[in-house]
């Protein structure tokens, strides 16, 4: 059997000012001991999944290149040590610009990691400060051709939209600029301002300024048409690769494949069960250094749940879902399950059906959300 790995590093310079994720600033006091915990919770966890094949491992954040190199290549050491990684696994990074050197990536790339995803989100110096990134639009140049001179041919960029006072202009800028990148693969997400975070608060207050609608759709629009025209297969909603470079470990999210987390926050999904680790540092260790388990959250979504989650996990491909494979998971076929949402939403031109599969339109995939309500229990 096989099975992905992912593994969390909660540690940021600076946070975003539009971040809601698991990740913190001011504890590299605690680098070290995370680290040390975080290779226990590995040969634990290896033991216990021995009977599996490691094809892919995904080591996100966080900022996981705010550590030290020392540091990431001792996570490496006990993964390859703890688990039976298979030859031709993806094993990916990311980092962000301003964070990596020449020797750091030479010395990832030389102990296995063979995929580098940066948060570039802009090439702009003016929107990187009005999100809160560290770095500026020239640092994201220089890191991508020095991963790319280290040996990374696998390079990711996330590219976003919709930020304050950024242009149709200045996103056109940015998507040139990673086409003449030569990268393989592109992220494009809109920016969404989520509860409890500083732009919520500004947003709340009248000081936070976004493109209009209409802004913001011609911005859709131009990822959209320029990558698809440049060579890059849209293969999942935000995400654009070049024949050959989608994101491996990405697509077992979709396909609804088991996948384990490692570290605080991080999320597993095993056969059906989805499990969480506490999203607390300092609980994390103590759990962890006592012998005791991580995981705070363990539930089996009841089948209702489970087959809305495999219907808008799947939908999210270009590739979509099959009535085969669904029958597989469920022993029930799509069309006794959501024959009328599918038929309604067929009509309004969000999917279409055909071959026994079930995939977005492009009007579908811009209005997403809309299609994987319908299959809420």
């Amino acid at each position: 059997m096989n099975l992905g790995l992912y593994i969390h590093i909660p540690f940021c310079k600076q946070k975003c000012l539009y971040c809601d994720f698991p990740s913190y600033s001011h504890l590299e006091s605690l680098y070290e001991s995370y680290i040390d915990a975080l290779c226990r919770e590995i040969t634990g966890q290896g033991v216990l999944f021995s009977s599996y094949q490691v094809d892919t491992i995904y080591i996100g954040g966080g900022t996981p290149s705010v550590l030290p190199a020392a540091l990431l290549l001792k996570v490496i050491g006990a993964l390859n040590k703890s688990f039976t990684i298979t030859s031709d696994a993806e094993i990916s990074m990311e980092a962000n610009p301003g964070t990596v050197n020449h020797d750091m990536l030479t010395a990832l790339r030389s102990h296995g990691v063979n995929r580098i995803s940066f948060g570039v989100q802009s090439f702009s110096d003016t929107l990187l400060q009005e999100v809160g990134r560290i770095h500026t639009g020239d640092d994201g140049i220089h890191a991508v051709r020095t991963a790319q001179q280290a040996g990374f041919s696998n390079v990711n960029i996330d590219l976003m939209y919709g930020l304050p006072v950024q242009t149709l202009k200045d996103f056109q800028k940015s998507l040139r600029l990673a086409y003449e990148l030569a990268i393989p693969h592109i992220s494009v997400y809109g920016l969404k301002v989520e509860e409890e975070t500083p732009f919520a608060n500004r947003l709340a207050s009248g000081k936070l300024i976004l493109p209009s609608e209409e802004e913001e759709e011609a911005m859709y629009d131009e990822t959209v048409e320029y990558l698809t025209l440049s060579g890059y297969q849209r293969y999942e909603i935000s995400n654009y690769a070049l024949p050959g470079f989608s994101c491996r470990h990405n697509l077992k999210y979709w396909n609804y494949s088991s996948y384990l987390g490692i570290g605080a926050a991080a999320h597993s999904f095993i056969n059906g069960e989805r499990l969480a680790n506490t999203r607390d540092v300092r609980t994390y260790l103590k759990r962890v250094n006592s012998g005791q388990s991580p995981v705070e959250v363990k539930e089996i979504p009841d089948e209702p749940v489970q087959m809305a989650e495999f219907c808008f996990l799947g939908l999210r491909t270009a590739a979509g879902i099959s009535n085969d494979t669904f029958y597989r998971f469920f022993g029930k076929s799509l069309q006794q399950m959501f024959g009328k949402p599918l038929a309604s939403l067929e009509a309004k031109g969000l999917i279409c059906m055909e071959n026994q599969s079930v995939k977005l339109t492009p009007l579908g995939m811009k209005y997403g959300n809309s299609v994987f309500q319908a299959f809420l229990p």
